[in-house]
């Protein structure tokens, strides 16, 4: 992707978050997708492209009643909207578009309207892993954790102070789940999930949903909102089970998406004023602060628990709180990107004074597949 070609100029999650058990999924992508349409004065006539994971850009497009020249149903869990904003660049670059509606929601508490989640038998992963007993992410995603664990030493103290962190960002935002302020040892008094994972350092389960609207950065000027531009880009896919990745201690797909998104936007690490890490549970950021290189092999939860990632620090990181704290409604990576772009407008809950630069980084699965988007406020 050339960089700085392409903007968002609408962004916005749905009117509610956390527990609305009287909207249905399809409506949370609608209420997403109508909000970000009113954030920047466009109508579903205005537009031309549309992405969305969970439902079909079919079903979408014919609830919104907008008839695309582009459609996206990419589908690789929760980093599929980095996916989505990725291809939705090189669309509109390509002139197959001009203006793309990229949506979510999920009603991944109240269950309405939600299509039933079951591992198929006859899935590499329901032939090769489920046999022996594992009960979806929380006991999956303990198998590379704790060989980092053991191959770096990061200890349970180290793992716990994630939550703690992002609990602190999650105080300065009015629409997180959980605000109440939490120490190292009330995450590790918290019930026991699957070791390591106590329960402070999982997910949250919450409905809600998001909507972006992104152009060519050549019509930005044309819009009421602030735009953010989209520097580099980046996506990769791994394996669809977790016991088969090539070392459990770094993730080849977090490498390759965020290589390549660094160098499209040919930016260093230390021009990053504020980043994103998808984080379905603890430890996630710190495979994602190491496999972008932001700091060496088996440094991250030393750097998080040395507080360099809170307000004020050097590397600001998850400031909406997090799918540990703010919200998690079974697919993140909406959320990380809305927050990206809160920042890079200037109006975030936490507000990183003078930030220029985001990086919005999901995993998809269990380390199966990953994307990264770094975005800017500066015109090209």
């Amino acid at each position: 992707m050339r960089p700085n070609t392409i903007a968002i100029v609408g962004a916005a999650e749905t009117t509610d978050l956390g527990k609305t058990p009287n909207i249905s999924e399809i409506t949370m992508h609608a209420d997403a997708a109508l909000n970000a349409m009113a954030d920047c004065g466009l109508t579903p006539k205005d537009i031309d492209g549309v992405a969305t994971a969970g439902r079909t850009p079919t079903e979408i497009a014919h609830y919104l009643g907008i008839t695309p020249k582009w459609a996206d149903g990419t589908a690789v869990g929760g980093c599929s909207f980095m996916l989505h904003v990725r291809h939705a660049a090189a669309a509109i670059n390509e002139g197959l578009c001009s203006t793309v509606l990229i949506t979510h929601g999920e009603s991944g508490r109240s269950g309405v309207d939600r299509a039933p989640r079951r591992m198929a038998p006859t899935s590499l992963a329901g032939q090769f892993e489920l046999p022996y007993g594992p009960m979806g992410p929380p006991t999956m995603f303990t198998i590379p954790v704790l060989r980092y664990m053991k191959e770096f030493g990061l200890t349970e103290e180290q793992l716990a102070m994630v939550a703690v962190v992002q609990r602190e960002w999650a105080a300065k935002n009015p629409r997180a789940t959980f605000k109440e302020p939490i120490t190292v040892d009330d995450v590790l008094d918290s019930r026991m999930i699957a070791y390591p994972f106590r329960l402070l350092m999982c997910c949250l389960v919450t409905d809600g949903g998001g909507a972006l609207i992104l152009t060519s950065a050549d019509r930005a000027k044309d819009f009421p909102t602030k735009p953010v531009y989209i520097l580099g880009t980046g996506e990769s896919v791994e394996t669809p089970m977790i016991s088969q990745m090539a070392d459990f201690t770094t993730s080849r797909a977090f490498r390759v998406s965020g290589k390549k998104a660094f160098d499209e936007a040919g930016i260093a690490k230390e021009d990053v004023d504020h980043l994103m890490i998808y984080d379905a549970f603890a430890h996630l950021p710190i495979f994602g602060l190491e496999d972008l290189g932001f700091v060496g092999r088996g440094e991250a939860g030393a750097f998080i628990s040395e507080r360099n990632t809170v307000e004020g620090a050097k590397l600001p990181l998850n400031t909406n709180g997090g799918g540990l704290s703010y919200m998690h409604s079974g697919m993140y990576g909406m959320y990380a990107l809305q927050e990206s772009v809160r920042q890079m407008r200037g109006i975030a809950p936490a507000q990183v004074p003078d930030a220029k630069i985001s990086v919005a980084h999901g995993v998809g699965g269990m380390f199966g597949a990953s994307g990264t988007i770094i975005m800017s406020n500066e015109a090209p």
